[in-house]
């Protein structure tokens, strides 16, 4: 049952409006895979997911899903009733067990005067066994056990619980169900550590197949035995799970690399043929005697012995390759620290904090941060990290005590302020910057977060993941003594954010960093403190 599921799709488009998601996009998926999907915010993830689960119907194309053992749907956002109880979200995730158990009933009643109804309740059984149905309702506890939620009331209405208890309450019983196929969209958030290792340790065992929306990397590379990048209004696949998914990458941008150095060195080639033979054509009189006519008459003699004709041919070459460029590869994000060209002390701490209290959120009797320091705060949620960071960006003023920064500051927030100023993308990221209009573009375009077609669009109209990488162009071109960093890598795609950590490794300035990206922080090098209530417990 669980190698019987059939996932394709052909050619298929979907637009919303004026807005086409995916084009003429083909994908195949094999039953027991595990593949985790990823791109940019906006980039048709979730679409891709709500077609495979057939929730939304293609414009165009062929759509195959079959899945005997049943499809285990999880949104990113839920759309339950408030007034629905913990009970109704439970039989929801498990609809199509109780179907199978409601016409196991029915086929009992009939079996004494139906000699079919034994044969098709025998086929029900198998079905409904081989799912384990009758333990789910037990797996649903165990479950919401191991993702953190409190013993619920069967009773207990939806409006009750937190958006983040709703969707470990449905993610929980989606598991239970034990479908055939699972598709989850974005299943990590949410859940603690230890909570997103046990759901680790379910789908890496699942017996059936797995497309997972995430930008979780640790939970990319503990699960996926194939990647689905989407792109471009398209997906591709890539084999040998997260990391064959970042060896092939490097490789495609190193291909860049070569088909742009190639693309140069024939425009100059090209160009050095032009001038070679036009230098050619000067040197050649414009009459010379014809030798061998026995007349001795002078005539006009083709005055390049064919330099002209390739002059033409490589002129021809030349406008082919400027008409169809190359782009430059993006240039690696780097970071740069300001410190070893300014006038700061190194003597004098980063960031020093004495007797720091922000009403009962934030309580530091002492901290200090010498130059060159790498700290990394963790903490639960609502434990002080963004108001910790907020206070020494200078953002927030304390109720009691202070703080000195010694050095330029450059400040990534966890969330990001809301455009009143009606700026385009470019105008956003040259402001207060010496330069001119083309010089700031050059420097945008370099970096390769934004193409040239979205230097014009409205900051205002860009997603959150957008919004992000406009942040982080500012902060990586300009130069910085401490960087605060509140959530980095969240909303970016996963090869972003495994640029950014390369970035992050590379800087030389002072860091203070939030996270719960676990493969940052499991690479970070550097002090750790815990927050706890709005106190800091410094780590060994």
């Amino acid at each position: 049952m669980f190698r019987e599921t059939q996932l394709s799709i052909v050619e298929i488009t979907k637009r919303y409006g004026d807005n086409l998601v995916l084009d003429r996009t083909s994908l195949s998926v094999a039953p027991g895979e595990k593949v985790g999907v990823i791109g940019d915010n906006g980039s048709g993830k979730s679409t891709l997911l709500r077609l495979l689960a057939e929730v939304e119907a293609p414009d165009n194309g062929e759509l195959t899903v079959r899945s005997p053992g049943g499809v285990g749907y999880l949104p990113q956002t839920l759309d339950l009733p408030d007034g629905d109880t913990v009970a109704d979200a439970i039989d929801l995730a498990l609809a199509d067990l109780r179907e199978i158990e409601a016409a196991m009933r029915e086929c009992e009643r009939r079996i004494p005067d139906d000699e079919e109804a034994a044969d098709e309740y025998a086929d029900l059984l198998a079905r409904f066994e081989a799912r384990g149905g009758w333990e789910a309702d037990r797996r649903v506890e165990r479950a919401r056990g191991a993702l953190g939620l409190p013993r619920l009331e069967p009773e207990r209405p939806l409006g009750t619980l937190s958006g983040g208890e709703r969707s470990r309450l449905m993610l929980a019983a989606t598991l239970a169900a034990r479908p055939a196929l699972l598709l989850l969209d974005e299943p990590s958030n949410d859940l603690d550590d230890e909570a997103v290792t046990w759901l680790e340790a379910q789908l890496r065992d699942w017996p059936g197949t797995v497309v997972t929306v995430t930008h979780d990397r640790a939970f990319l590379e503990s699960i996926t035995t194939t990647m689905v990048e989407v792109a471009d209004r398209n997906a591709r696949r890539y084999g040998d799970g997260y990391n064959g998914y970042l060896a092939a990458k490097e490789v495609e941008r190193r291909q860049h690399q070569d088909a742009y150095d190639h693309w140069n060195a024939e425009v100059e080639r090209q160009q050095a043929l032009v001038d070679a033979n036009a230098g050619r054509m000067n040197a050649i009189p414009r009459k010379m005697e014809k030798a061998g006519m026995g007349t001795g008459a002078h005539r006009l003699r083709d005055r390049g012995h064919g330099a002209a004709s390739r002059i033409k041919v490589a002129k021809q070459q030349l406008e082919r390759l400027r008409v169809n460029p190359v782009a430059p590869p993006p240039e690696p994000l780097r970071f740069n620290a300001a410190i070893a060209t300014t006038d700061v002390s190194e003597e004098v701490p980063a960031v020093e904090i004495d007797g720091v209290v922000v009403g009962d959120r934030l309580k530091v009797p002492e901290l200090t941060v010498v130059h060159g320091d790498r700290i990394l705060v963790t903490g639960a949620n609502g434990a002080g990290k963004t108001t910790l960071m907020r206070v020494i960006g200078g953002e927030l003023e304390p109720d009691e005590g202070k703080v000195e920064c010694n050095g330029t500051l450059g400040h990534l927030r966890q969330l990001s302020e809301p455009d009143a100023k009606r700026r385009t993308v470019l105008q956003a990221f040259a402001e207060d910057r010496v330069g001119t209009v083309d010089e700031h573009a050059e420097a945008l375009s370099r970096l390769g977060l934004f193409t040239d077609d979205q230097f014009e669009v409205p900051v205002s109209a860009l997603s959150v993941g957008q919004r992000r990488r406009l942040e982080l162009a500012r902060l990586v071109t300009a130069p910085v003594d401490i960087l605060l960093l509140d959530e980095p890598t969240n909303h970016l795609s996963p090869l972003l954010a495994e640029q950014l950590q390369q970035a992050l490794a590379a800087y030389t300035g002072t860091m203070i960093l939030v996270s719960h990206d676990r493969r940052l922080r499991e690479l970070f090098a550097g002090r750790h403190v815990v927050m706890d209530s709005g106190a800091i417990t410094e780590c060994p």
